[in-house]
């Protein structure tokens, strides 16, 4: 039986990559910060069949891997949101740059056969000079997050190279699911909807919705991360769609979801809008495609449309 840990197994693509492995007969390790609290998180329903473990130091992170000795390895934590990693760079820096090469000695000097998933990001390329972007763009991180990304998958790669470890960067574009963090914009338009549907909200208020992005689905992506363990070879890969939609798209296919006119709900806040913020990233996931045979099967459609009805399925009508 293969064995995998995966850091940040409660999040949106820790407990769907937990799903995966476990369906693959794989014995899955979970590491999260507190193992009292899983209760109320998104692997819930997999606590009797992951094994988890709690980390709160280099030191504890060593001992569970040289205790476990998996075969892989699936770095999925730290702080995910961009706009907060301006609030806290330093937490941000720890929890993704720095906790990448904790993992990445661990493992060189504990577990050398142990194969690593790192979870890069599209924001690595901040002010792209082309598009879409690939595996060989050049990185021009503009914020905290980007740049604790950069970082960290440079180091992944130097690991690699100098060391023989195998990495893997996966430099995921924005995928998102119903398990999505509230405080990201899809979730919050679908939160939102499902409330309005139930007379617990009237109005939703958001900035620029002709922001655009590069969505897929988590499920996808995660399948993609267990795709690049099973090559031959460690290398970096770029998950994305290739297509873009924007905000403005998330609002109408949510509420045509609910059957209710956005026009009647949706105003803009001055406030919620961010002047300069036009860098839209664009993935090309070519390489995934040719040496994985990877490919997004859940349309950005059926995604809203999923994570609509999972609100409206929970959202409770005002007391």
């Amino acid at each position: 039986m293969p064995s995998a840990l995966i850091t940040g197994v409660t999040g949106q693509d820790g407990s769907y990559l937990a799903e995966l492995l476990l369906e693959k007969g794989y014995e899955v390790h979970g590491l999260t910060r507190s193992v009292e609290k899983v209760a109320v998180s998104n692997i819930a329903h997999l606590q009797r069949r992951v094994l988890l473990h709690g980390a709160h130091s280099k030191n504890d992170l060593e001992n569970i891997v040289s205790a476990i000795k998996p075969n892989e390895i699936y770095h999925l934590a730290g702080q995910s949101h961009v706009h907060r990693s301006f609030e806290v760079p330093e937490e941000t820096t720890q929890s993704i740059a720095l906790s990448t090469l904790w993992l990445l000695e661990i493992i060189r000097q504990k577990s050398a056969e142990t194969k690593l998933f790192h979870a890069a990001s599209s924001e690595i390329f901040g002010r792209a000079a082309s598009s879409p972007q690939d595996e060989n763009t050049p990185m021009v991180p503009v914020n905290p997050y980007g740049c604790a990304k950069a970082f960290a998958g440079q180091m992944a790669a130097i690991y690699r190279e100098k060391h023989g470890l195998f990495t893997v960067n996966g430099i995921l574009f924005n995928h998102e699911s119903p398990r999505r963090g509230e405080n990201f914009v899809t979730r919050k338009i679908c939160r939102a909807v499902a409330r309005i549907k139930k007379g617990a909200q009237k109005e939703l208020l958001l900035g620029d919705t002709s922001a655009k992005r590069d969505w897929g689905h988590a499920k996808d992506y995660v399948r993609g991360m267990w795709m690049s363990l099973q090559h031959e070879t460690g290398e970096d890969y770029v998950f994305a769609t290739g297509v873009w939609h924007s905000v403005q798209d998330v609002i109408e296919i949510a509420f045509k979801t609910a059957d209710l006119d956005w026009t009647k709900h949706v105003k803009q806040d001055p406030a919620l809008l961010r002047p300069g913020e036009k860098n839209y990233l664009l993935g090309d996931a070519s390489k995934a495609r040719r040496v994985l045979g990877w490919a997004p099967e859940i349309s950005f459609e059926e995604m809203i449309r999923e994570m609509t009805q999972a609100e409206l399925s929970t959202s409770q009508r005002p007391t």
